[in-house]
């Protein structure tokens, strides 16, 4: 699954701000401007520019991954969390087919998906929301749009729906 790239970025942005582990890898990539591309084994020089870089980053990285596997033969679909949100009892039917599994589950999935699966944890919904969302500026679009099209994924302001998606249109 994923989602719109932007979107990502702002809400791990407030979970660092609230999980300690994530916000001490925002400062050390700030400080040393290192970011990991484990499945290429390098270790690039790139600037944690702003708030979103980071998250960005690992967004591209698991779509290149992905476009990357279907290229390669791999029979591999995903879905948009933003159609699941859309239409929900539609695409938990449509992924409960795509895994041959009964539609008749789909119900349950929906009823599921309405529970913060975090509550009672400081990622809840009600603790990540206090914290102020990074603004997306013209200039942090064109940095962060660097970064989509190294790894040749849709860019902020595209489509962004990439190749093999599940949808129930």
């Amino acid at each position: 699954m994923y989602r719109n790239v932007v979107k990502v970025a702002k809400s791990l942005y407030r979970l660092s701000m609230a999980e300690a582990s994530v916000r001490l890898r925002y400062l050390y990539l700030s400080i040393t401007g290192r970011l990991l591309d484990v499945d290429n084994k390098s270790n690039f020089c790139w600037r944690q520019c702003n708030d979103l870089t980071f998250a960005v980053f690992r967004c591209a990285l698991a779509a290149a991954s992905y476009l990357d596997l279907r290229r390669r033969g791999v029979d591999i679909s995903t879905l948009r969390y933003e159609d699941l949100v859309a239409r929900p009892l539609d695409m938990f039917r449509v992924v409960l087919e795509f895994c041959h599994l009964p539609a008749s589950l789909a119900k349950l999935g929906v009823r599921a998906f309405d529970v913060d699966s975090q509550r009672n944890s400081t990622l809840a919904k009600s603790v990540i929301g206090r914290f102020k969302k990074p603004q997306l500026t013209p200039q942090r679009k064109a940095k962060l749009n660097e970064i989509l099209k190294k790894y040749r994924v849709p860019c902020i302001g595209e489509s962004g729906i990439l190749e093999g998606t599940l949808s129930c249109s």
